[in-house]
């Protein structure tokens, strides 16, 4: 039996890797998103293509995982070309953006934010892969459940927040409390001009098409079976109120459907990321 105390990776982190590997293997080109590391670090087991939750049943929340992830790393190619030297993951994961996009990476300072456990078994694996940790990649630990202030530990890694940045969080503010993803948004508006924040948000279940509606359903008595349930939804016009009221001078809504416009137009094999389920806010110092 394992010791609950070993660190882990977190559930959701892992089905966020297996589906943008399983992208490579189950989806006819071209491919919106590749990146097979991500499931290289978690390595699963044996068949795990055949896992409840890699199912066709679960295809539209793959693409949309797939298309918020192609547009974060197109946001972050644009704002480094305009000379934003830095990038934040909150939440981070099995995130491998430092592992795949090397010369766009090599170009900034890249922060991966996550809980110490999953963080400390993830450095682990890059180091049994041969990865390691590049100069320009810092790790930072940062256990919220204990009260630790992620800013303060990100600053201690060597963040300047007098230099502009790019602050992606993604699918993560529906675990949070509106007043934590408030506090959030407050302190990365502080953040230097010409700094960009892109946060992922869950509209109201009631506000899904009915097709997938189930589907989130479950992933909700899923969480709230796990421990981690989820508390925070927002309507667009609720989520970009809240980033005004923050202090943000720009902000913009990215709906699931121009998502599917931009990267999934022309597909044959009906792919592509539900409409009125999770979006994206983008929002300007």
């Amino acid at each position: 039996m394992q010791d609950r105390n070993t660190p882990q990776p977190d559930n959701t982190a892992v089905r966020t890797a297996l589906w943008r590997a399983l992208h490579l293997q189950a989806d006819a080109p071209p491919h919106v998103f590749e990146d097979e590391v991500g499931a290289q670090i978690a390595a699963p087991e044996a068949g795990w293509q055949g896992r409840p939750d890699m199912s066709p049943f679960t295809r539209p929340f793959r693409a949309s995982i797939l298309a918020r992830a192609r547009f974060v790393e197109d946001l972050v190619a644009e704002q480094s070309a305009r000379g934003v030297g830095q990038y934040v993951i909150l939440g981070a994961g099995l995130d491998t953006f430092a592992q795949r996009q090397r010369q766009l990476a090599g170009r900034m300072r890249v922060f991966e934010i996550d809980q110490p456990g999953p963080q400390a078994w993830k450095r682990q694996r890059l180091a049994e892969l041969g990865l390691g940790i590049p100069p320009f990649l810092r790790l930072v630990p940062v256990d919220f459940e204990a009260g630790d202030d992620w800013w303060e530990r990100l600053a201690a890694a060597g963040f300047d927040a007098a230099q502009a940045a790019v602050v992606a969080s993604t699918g993560v503010s529906m675990y949070l409390t509106k007043e934590a993803i408030a506090a959030t948004l407050k302190q990365v508006a502080t953040l230097a001009p010409g700094s960009t924040l892109v946060m992922s948000f869950m509209l109201p279940i009631e506000m899904n098409d009915p097709e997938i509606r189930f589907g989130v359903e479950r992933a909700a008595e899923g969480a709230r079976a796990a421990g981690t349930p989820f508390l925070s939804f927002f309507t667009p016009g609720e989520m970009l109120a809240l980033a005004r009221e923050s202090g943000f001078k720009e902000v913009r809504h990215v709906s699931a459907d121009l998502l599917a416009e931009r990267y999934f137009s022309g597909r044959t094999d009906g792919l592509r990321p539900p409409s009125n389920s999770e979006e994206l806010l983008v929002a300007g110092t």
